[in-house]
């Protein structure tokens, strides 16, 4: 029988080999709220530290012009879990989406064999918890009272629920874990607004955060005049958070603060990865559900359609990458409503017929990248009333924006390539009849084909 152990040896390490290759792959979405396209070491930003971020940057690919279809928390969320524009998933503001649990990724994937958890902010109604394995849903405060009538940090409790659901899964499922962080949110109703862990108020104390060259009274002053007054809800935030230089800086250090408290606990999530050797079967996306308003137009928060409201950070690492495209940047629009493509295709589970956004990993896996859209339709409902946060809607394109404000019937025109702040507004200027017709039309024939 001696002879024979060779052959088994071999021909069992082929299957076991075989098994491993075909082994479903995990899926970790760490998903920050509120946090901007450029606050990331890696994106160029000269203050704020984010090092494991960073770190995952360089192991993956970094999307420069990821953006969001709609710049608020529930809406974008939704359309991260639906894979579509908020005129088809029907959440306007933070209620329930109309697209059937089994159409988004987190219910296909259930459906199909994975282990499925949601921890943090969920803002899309009432949370479903009969539709998860593991589920820990909550937001609003950032120290949150535990059963024994301590406070934990709402960013110490994502980490250590995560390290949870890692640690205690069933080993014999694929997983999926969204971890929705609610940093680096401001807690509205408090006036401190961002509120850092007491121990990492010793970051960026000795440091000066530079203001933007928009900020400033005669951008806000540019502004349609439906948002350039004190009702607007932008400019209301502003005075709370930005008003006064020293107030400037004091937000903008705990906000970055904040960020480096979501940057540790996503290293330690990766580092549990590690430890159970799974990194390398597991796509980690990290990403945000909107921009931020940091003082930029005079403004504070989102919703409309500038660019600093509507990009967002988009980092992949999927093991399927190459190690010679590492550390790669790509400047296609990769938009939240790919997100959910991006994962079922990356699992091998067809897309929903209704599914609108696209896989975006042929834009890093293959040999000849494919045609990928060089625009996209933005829309954001009124909330409150047309005062407080108007509506909006645009035409995104990389060198020229359109947009329009339907509460007021208001158009304006930006050229993006030459007025990267988008401070003038082009829309009265006769030279730029042309592009203006072209946009119209556009923006017109994207928003029928949204619904």
């Amino acid at each position: 029988m001696n002879w024979l152990t060779p052959l088994l040896l071999f021909l069992l390490s082929g299957c076991l080999m075989s098994a491993a290759e075909t082994k479903p792959m995990n899926i970790i979405v760490l998903l920050a709220d509120d946090w901007r396209f450029d606050t990331l070491g890696c994106a160029g930003n000269p203050i704020v530290r984010t090092p494991h971020l960073d770190r995952l940057a360089g192991e993956g690919i970094r999307f420069t012009q990821a953006c969001v279809t709609t710049s608020i928390c529930g809406v974008s969320r939704a359309s991260l879990f639906t894979g579509q524009w908020m005129s088809r998933h029907g959440n306007q503001k933070f209620d329930a989406f109309k697209t059937p649990w089994a159409e988004t990724y987190p219910g296909l994937l259930r459906k199909h064999g994975y282990y499925v958890g949601h921890i943090g902010k969920w803002h899309n109604g009432k949370f479903p918890t009969e539709n998860f394995d593991f589920s820990r849903a909550y937001h609003g405060k950032y120290f949150i009272k535990q059963p024994n009538g301590s406070l934990i940090h709402v960013t110490t409790k994502n980490e250590n629920d995560a390290l949870e659901f890692l640690k205690a899964r069933p080993t014999d499922k694929p997983f999926c874990l969204t971890l929705a962080f609610s940093a680096p949110h401001a807690e509205d109703s408090n006036p401190l607004q961002f509120l850092p862990r007491p121990e990492s108020m010793a970051w960026y104390q000795d440091v000066r955060i530079p203001v933007a060259p928009s900020a400033t009274e005669e951008a806000f002053h540019k502004l349609p005049p439906f948002i350039a007054n004190n009702k607007n809800e932008g400019r209301t935030r502003w005075r709370w958070r930005f008003d006064t230089p020293e107030k400037y800086q004091t937000m903008m250090k705990n906000y970055f603060r904040l960020c480096t408290e979501v940057d540790s606990a996503c290293g330690k999530v990766i580092a549990e990865l590690t430890r159970q050797g799974l990194l390398d079967n597991t796509l980690v996306i990290f990403t945000g559900d909107n921009g931020y308003f940091h003082g930029e137009h005079g403004l504070a928060d989102k919703w409309y359609p500038f660019q600093e409201s509507i990009r967002v950070p988009l980092i992949v690492r999927d093991p399927r990458l190459p190690t010679a495209k590492r550390g790669a940047t790509d400047d296609h629009f990769a938009l939240n409503v790919d997100l959910a493509p991006t994962i079922l295709a990356a699992t091998g589970l067809a897309l929903p017929a209704k599914m609108q956004g696209r896989d975006f990993a042929p834009l890093y896996l293959a040999t000849q990248k494919p045609a990928w859209r060089s625009e996209f339709f933005y829309e954001h409902a009124i909330v409150g009333s047309r005062d407080f946060i108007p509506a909006s809607q645009a035409l995104v394109r990389k060198d020229w924006k359109y947009f329009y404000w339907p509460d007021f019937n208001t158009e304006q025109l930006f050229h993006v390539a030459a007025d990267p702040f988008e401070e003038n507004d082009l829309i009265a200027d006769p030279a730029c009849t042309e592009i203006l017709t072209t946009l119209r039309k556009r923006f017109h024939q994207l928003k029928a084909e949204a619904k």
